[in-house]
């Protein structure tokens, strides 16, 4: 039981990097096309309160304000979510290659934050113009490469040997009081 919690936080601390990848990468193409913030989370917190009847409160601004920080709230669960559910498969024994992996990854993360947007009826990505498509599973593909890679190196399948491990990682476990590569 206790290497599959470890396995599940493993899993959700390489969610968190790879939704870190996810957000640098969409900020890079908001600057490089000078394009804006997509809209869809927040009008998908909009779209969600109003119809299942759970109000977000506040006047006007204060309002606003939660429905602006509930909506990079829910990508962030969907990332570090994710990542926790591949590293509870890695610990109950599921291992496949890293193309396999990072597919899965992709694939999942993509479903995950797209599907609540569509079955709301926020989007609709059969809609989608390529380069819609593009700015969508290129930050997909960064979270799930960094998130694979983290956990990885996490699990001890790094490519790097014991000594290796130990020497880049005993400081890090130090700090962390405990171990986080194995023998």
């Amino acid at each position: 039981m206790k290497r599959v919690v470890l396995a599940t936080l493993r899993g959700a601390a390489a969610g968190a990097a790879g939704t870190t990848a996810l957000n640098v990468v969409s900020y890079v193409d908001m600057v490089t096309r000078a394009r804006p913030a997509s809209t869809t989370p927040e009008a998908t917190i909009e779209t969600f309160s109003r119809r299942s009847h759970i109000p977000i409160p506040g006047t006007d601004g204060a309002r606003a304000n939660r429905v602006a920080g509930l909506a990079p709230l829910t990508g962030i669960v969907a990332g570090v979510g994710f990542g926790a559910l591949l590293g509870l498969l890695r610990g109950t024994g599921w291992h496949s290659g890293k193309v396999v992996t990072m597919a899965a990854a992709t694939a999942g993360v993509m479903v995950a934050t797209n599907t609540p947007m569509t079955a709301l009826g926020v989007t609709d990505p059969r809609t989608w113009a390529a380069t819609d498509w593009v700015a969508d599973v290129l930050p997909h593909l960064a979270y799930a490469a960094v998130t694979v890679a983290v956990l990885d190196g996490l699990d001890g399948d790094d490519g790097l040997n014991t000594a290796e491990r130990r020497h880049w990682l005993t400081p890090l476990s130090r700090v962390l009081g405990g171990r986080l590569a194995r023998s």
